[in-house]
């Protein structure tokens, strides 16, 4: 399933704010943003607008350049991973699986 980037950028903002010890309250009273709207987008589910993140970042004390620039990063390292193919023969096989091959014993023919 593709990444969305309101989700990225919702996780980015969540751990600068989990990182600072700060409560969804604080942040969203600094920033003017309801709580329930700023839970929102840092779970994902609203696509927070440029005025409204920007808000978020000035309440958070972190540039908007780096949460974007995090996200972006973030980004990428998901497309790389969604679009590296696998090695040919290894979908779907368990690494942790020990198979064992018994020695050959040659029978003798009369």
């Amino acid at each position: 399933m593709t990444t969305l980037l309101r989700e990225v950028i919702g996780d980015v903002l969540r751990r600068a704010r989990v990182e600072q010890g700060r409560t969804l309250r604080e942040v969203s009273d600094s920033a003017r943003v309801s709580l329930g709207y700023l839970s929102e987008v840092e779970r994902g589910r609203k696509e927070a607008s440029s005025e409204l993140l920007s808000a978020i970042c000035g309440a958070l004390d972190v540039p908007l350049s780096r949460v974007l620039s995090e996200a972006g990063d973030e980004m990428a390292v998901e497309e790389a991973r969604v679009a590296a193919p696998e090695p040919i023969g290894t979908a779907g096989i368990d690494v942790t699986t020990k198979v064992v091959i018994p020695q050959v014993v040659s029978m003798a023919v009369a």
